[in-house]
């Protein structure tokens, strides 16, 4: 399976997402406790505007990384840092040079690319839950992204608030593979906005 086209398949699922949001709805909450909608998509189109940038450098500035902005027009922003990722990739022979990503280290650009794809599948939830539309991924997205959220140790040193991930919510085994990536990642599947 090439990630590239994994990613790019689970950046356009969020961006089916993406493409709900209303106006009204940009101040809603999300199931990021730390973001609103609007936050949501900032992060979004910063996190790929970085990624991006370090791919096709090395290396990208904090400034990059942070900067993303939406104007009037956050689905059109989130579009374009997409099509950046896609395009930055494009070098099928280059999976393995090393890239910086933020202050997380450098890895292969593969690795750096499965990341994305399970954040882009988690944000896709996030999103989702938050604007209460429907959102079912496809099943080879959601195992790919359980395969590295297993591999995320789950300890005070990496999870909490200001980590990326939360502590580990629990989850019957038997659950769906998408309740089950949620919990691993520090959130609860059953996660109601409080606007409900």
């Amino acid at each position: 399976m090439d990630i590239r086209d994994l990613d790019r398949r689970a950046g356009a699922v969020l961006g089916e997402v993406v493409m709900q949001v209303r106006t009204e709805q940009l101040w809603f909450p999300t199931p990021c406790p730390d973001w609103t909608v609007r936050g949501l998509l900032r992060h979004l189109v910063s996190q790929n505007e970085g990624l991006a940038a370090a791919a096709l450098n090395g290396t990208a500035s904090i400034h990059t990384w942070n900067g993303g902005r939406l104007a009037d027009n956050p689905a059109g922003a989130y579009r374009r840092s997409n099509v950046r990722v896609a395009d930055a990739f494009a070098d099928g022979g280059a999976l393995d040079r090393l890239v910086e990503v933020r202050e997380f280290g450098s890895f292969p650009r593969r690795i750096a690319l499965t990341f994305h794809q399970l954040d882009c599948v988690v944000h896709a939830w996030d999103l989702a839950r938050a604007i209460d539309v429907p959102y079912n991924p496809p099943p080879d997205m959601v195992e790919m992204a359980l395969t590295l959220a297993r591999r995320i140790p789950d300890t005070d040193g990496n999870r909490g608030p200001g980590y990326a991930f939360d502590r580990t919510v629990k989850v019957s085994g038997t659950a769906p593979g998408l309740d089950q990536l949620l919990g691993l990642l520090g959130r609860n599947p059953e996660w109601v906005s409080p606007l409900d």
